[in-house]
């Protein structure tokens, strides 16, 4: 069963929180960043993509980077822009996008459930990026990004939630610069904290890395390399857990994860065409804008200004493989690989990969800019195809999953 459990968090002063909360550090560039947090000096941003305060020439990976990181989360702190919580307590995290909600709990997860599998994971991690979150969460000495975990809706958890919340005021509540609305409300109450607990320590087997494997991955090297130096720990040193919101899967909205390629990999479009037809039905697009596919083992092409439908053939579905049977698979293992030659979609730099919340003109964008030769529309992965092939211990290709919305930083903060 899983732990959930109450934390004193460190958080914004409440005429702040607008300023402060930011974007993951894993959603834009270095360029990007900085763009979003000029003027604004209390931006989390300075925190967890440090570099925009420095050379831009600098090397992501340099020790001035995690330096400043520090510099700058201390300077929040004595300035009183973040204050901690006295007593430890749970927070619910609410998110609107349009007309999409999304309500879960923000608090800690057990470095032993990362460990012993009950928070299962479905994707790899790139050990640069894992070092790099190590780091970072060592010179904070502290988790600057929560991990996006959920677990099987549960009734009862959901009552509480909505109780709680119709018959209390939020302590934040903002629209943020991209229009999503974010909601937080704290919860002190100590029996409702145990209630919930318990729900989840016997009621919650399993919980799953919807979103954020380096966060966590980093987030659980951490608390092992500080049990080594600590030999007398307890298991209750804040340490031993790290920061994450919890969210029902049923509530969780997951978009498009497309794919932009540089060439043909010496393919003709005629020959590359000729390739696809041995394995998709390619039917020309003739509607409007760009194409979107409407179910799965659909995907769209978009190369030399124009759209085509494609539609996997039966003999490429194979039902009793989960892994296999997803888009991302098909794509991978009967165009990317046989036909355009990329391997390792993790290291690959002939691939790129747009979250669906650009849209599909960022496609369009892209290739018609030269940069890119074709890109491919894709069918979103199901929250519960993740699950499922978590619960088998099976693992998703890379670039497989994109959520929204995304969960802002410098919201609350777990200090270890």
């Amino acid at each position: 069963m899983s732990i959930l459990r109450a934390f004193k968090g460190l958080r914004p002063k409440k005429e702040f929180v607008s300023k402060v909360a930011s974007l993951p550090y894993d959603v834009m560039n270095s360029e990007e960043a900085r763009k979003m947090a000029k003027g604004n000096p209390l931006s989390f941003l300075h925190v967890i993509k440090p570099e925009i305060d420095l050379d831009p020439g600098i090397d992501l990976y340099d020790d001035r980077v995690y330096s400043k990181a520090r510099e700058n989360f201390l300077r929040l702190q004595a300035d009183e822009i973040l204050i901690q919580d006295e007593k430890p307590c749970l927070y619910i995290y609410e998110q609107q996008m349009e007309d999409h909600i999304q309500r879960g709990i923000l608090a800690c997860a057990s470095v032993d459930d990362y460990q012993n599998n009950i928070i299962k994971k479905h994707e790899l991690t790139r050990k640069a990026k894992e070092d790099d979150r190590t780091r970072h969460v060592k010179e904070l000495n502290a988790n600057a990004g929560p991990v996006f975990l959920t677990y099987k809706a549960h009734n009862e958890i959901d009552a509480i939630l909505e109780d709680f919340t119709t018959a209390n005021k939020p302590e934040y509540d903002f629209n943020a610069e991209d229009g999503i609305r974010h909601t937080l409300w704290v919860i002190s109450n100590e029996s409702i904290i145990r209630r919930i607990s318990s729900i989840f320590k016997n009621e919650i087997p399993y919980l799953y890395v919807a979103d954020g494997h380096h966060r966590s991955a980093s987030a659980a090297r951490v608390g092992l390399e500080k049990r080594k130096e600590f030999p007398g720990y307890t298991g209750e040193e804040e340490f031993n857990f790290f920061l994450a919101v919890f969210f029902p899967h049923n509530q969780l909205k997951t978009l498009d994860y497309n794919r932009v390629v540089i060439d043909l990999n010496n393919n003709t479009k005629e020959s590359f065409l000729e390739k696809v037809a041995n394995s998709f039905e390619i039917i020309p697009y003739d509607g409007q804008g760009a194409y979107s596919p409407e179910a799965p083992h659909y995907f769209g092409l978009y190369i030399e200004g124009k759209w085509y439908r494609l539609k996997a053939m039966d003999k490429l579905i194979k039902k009793d493989d989960p892994v296999a049977s997803l888009d991302v698979s098909i794509l991978q293992n009967n165009i990317l690989t046989p036909i355009l030659g990329i391997g390792d979609l993790r290291i690959d730099e002939r691939i790129d990969f747009i979250g669906g919340i650009r849209g599909l003109s960022e496609l369009e964008r892209l290739v018609d800019s030269g940069k890119y030769k074709l890109a491919f529309s894709m069918y979103p992965t199901k929250i519960e195809e993740i699950m499922a092939i978590a619960d088998k211990n099976l693992l998703m290709p890379p670039k497989s999953t994109w959520f929204e919305p995304k969960l802002r930083s410098g919201l609350v903060i777990h200090m270890l």
